[in-house]
């Protein structure tokens, strides 16, 4: 079965994602083209560096084909944000990507964007679902990949240059030349080398870059950009005296950032500084955007500029809408993705990264003293994020408990200033604190883990509150 998550549809290599499964779902896809008639107008096809991440596009490219769909398929691997700018430059009806994000190297996926270039909603992802899960490999017609680009049925197009162009045109270049700041970029074995080192190079910058070769294995870790997998990343920005090192997950759509004494900047603190920057140092105005699991000092930047800052449920797309509605100037989540104003409507580690150059070299000042700033004027909020596993049974249990029966921790008992002010069931369960902290409890809609974020004044509460959740629901065992 094809199960849809907050990121698209990802499994395991050989066991979910095969290419039975893959040409099941892009015949689906062809099906709902054809139902709403747009058929005609194409889509865009584009991947990653995993495992088997270039042939399952082309797989998907011929039985596109096989159902008369022109496809543009991008040739090369490259961030995920550039096949959204894409399928929105061409005015193409759908795009796919194949690519499982962050997740582990054994893990593969596909990414279905809709009109515009953003990440598709949840009914077209469960109807999309409902309908394949339908289908037998007997439904799904193709042509030959070569065959199809001979007919022009695909046109491969192998330049970013579009899509780099346009992050230029965004930035003040200028002003970042004549920083001539050093940075080092760790791609993560990924796919953003190439365009964060042109645009960087492009602004005169000193560009050092490490975990750069193909490997699907992704040098044995997470290719997700954290405080654990970013120590290679730390220890050069330190070794040569770097102004700040950047990382990207594995399809370029996150951002994690290293400061110049070496700090990790959480993604929190990143999409806080990044809207500082625009609201003062650009003069943009508007309110912000953020999911459930992400920082409130967030919301404390929007009152202080008399601006408003909305929480919605995780997943990129309820941020992209939400920001289409209240024309905000940047939405972003705590595990590294966001999107400013005038941008794609999705995530893009590539231009974050960007932006945040520019912030450094316009301030003058180092990114260090930046977040010092933050801190002196908002203070400081601390988070803590963990992650537990379990078995299919222990996640029905865990269903049940938490989810049905709402059965939360007694938090008052245990920790006598955290009273319950309020709880919100939308997505997962969100506990609201009278002391102005928060906690939220909610299975991953990407990796099958159940995820509890805390976050207060003092980092020994946030411990203390994640532990008794941990605790209240035997999670650590």
């Amino acid at each position: 079965m094809i199960q849809f998550g907050t990121g698209g549809w990802r499994a395991i290599i050989g066991d979910g994602f095969t290419k039975a499964n893959v040409r099941l779902l892009i015949r689906g896809l062809c099906d709902r083209m054809a139902a709403e008639g747009v058929t005609e107008r194409g889509v865009v096809v584009g991947f990653d560096r995993r495992f088997l991440s270039q042939e399952a596009a082309q797989w998907a490219c011929e039985v596109f084909a096989g159902n008369g769909v022109p496809v543009t398929f991008v040739g090369r691997p490259a961030p995920t944000p550039m096949f959204m700018w894409t399928v929105r430059d061409l005015d193409t009806p759908y795009g796919i990507a194949v690519t499982a994000s962050h997740n582990p190297a054994l893990y593969n996926g596909i990414k279905v964007f809709t009109e515009g270039g953003r990440d598709a909603e949840a009914e077209v992802t469960d109807s999309l679902m409902e309908h394949t899960n339908t289908l037998t490999t007997d439904d799904v017609r193709s042509v030959r990949f070569d065959d199809a680009i001979e007919a022009g049925t695909i046109t491969v197009q192998t330049s970013i240059n579009w899509y780099l162009d346009a992050i230029i045109d965004k930035l003040d270049m200028e002003t970042i030349r004549h920083r001539h700041l050093h940075i080092v970029l760790d791609p993560m074995f990924g796919v953003a080398q190439t365009s964060l080192q042109t645009i960087l190079h492009t602004a005169r910058c000193q560009v050092d870059v490490i975990n750069d070769r193909h490997d699907t294995l992704f040098g044995g870790r997470m290719p997700s950009p954290s405080q654990g997998t970013l120590e290679h990343l730390r220890q050069t920005v330190l070794e040569r005296k770097a102004d700040l090192g950047i990382a990207t997950d594995g399809d370029a759509d996150r951002l994690g950032i290293i400061d110049d004494t070496g700090q990790f900047l959480h993604p929190n603190q990143i999409l806080v500084l990044l809207y500082e920057y625009l609201l003062t140092g650009k003069g943009w105005t508007g309110p912000a955007v953020r999911n459930m699991s992400t920082t409130h000092l967030l919301d404390r930047v929007a009152a202080a500029h008399g601006e408003e800052c909305h929480e919605v449920p995780v997943g990129f797309k309820w941020i992209s809408a939400k920001m289409a509605e209240t024309d905000a100037v940047i939405g972003g989540e705590s595990s590294g993705g966001l999107t400013v104003r005038g941008h794609i409507a999705g995530k893009d580690g590539i231009y974050a990264g960007s932006l945040l150059v520019e912030m450094v070299a316009a301030s003058g000042k180092k990114l260090s003293e930046l977040w010092a700033d933050i801190k002196s004027r908002y203070g400081k909020l601390e988070m803590v994020e963990k992650a537990y596993s379990f078995t299919p049974e222990r996640r029905a249990e865990l269903q049940d408990r938490v989810f049905v029966h709402q059965d939360l921790p007694d938090f008052a008992e245990v920790h006598g200033s955290w009273a319950v002010d309020r709880v919100t069931w939308d997505d997962g369960a969100k506990i609201y604190f009278t002391n102005g902290g928060w906690a939220t409890i909610r299975f991953s809609g990407t990796e099958p883990v159940l995820r509890v974020f805390v976050e207060s004044k003092h980092l020994e509460d946030a411990e203390a509150l994640a532990t008794t959740i941990a605790d209240h629901y035997s999670l650590e065992g």
